[in-house]
């Protein structure tokens, strides 16, 4: 299985909205995540950085394609323009991902 990690930043003032959302997810992205093959999906914050990990299913190459086609997923990037502040690459339209540099198992 494969693992993926991004970082971002959530906007001044606005972490309480962003968690707000998070525990309001859209059933629909999360049957595109599902799809996806995502699962053990989990965010973190320190101050207004946000970490998020997930492992893939059916590995990371195949987890972008489906997020990149899905138009329920432009629409979660959309909803949450307001609150955060995402790079997002060109090539896969995700966040980047961050390279691991450790792994314990």
């Amino acid at each position: 299985m494969e693992r993926y990690a991004w970082k971002a930043v959530v906007k001044d003032g606005m972490l309480e909205e962003y968690k707000k959302r998070h525990d309001n997810i859209w059933p629909e992205l999360k049957a595109v995540l599902k799809e996806a093959g995502i699962c053990n999906y989990t965010i973190w914050n320190v101050g207004n950085e946000l970490f998020g990990y997930y492992e893939c299913e059916k590995g990371c190459d195949y987890a972008a394609k489906v997020q990149a086609e899905s138009p329920v997923v432009d629409r979660w990037n959309e909803y949450m323009k307001d609150v955060m502040i995402m790079e997002m690459d060109p090539v896969t339209g995700a966040q980047p991902k961050l390279t691991q540099v450790f792994l314990m198992e």
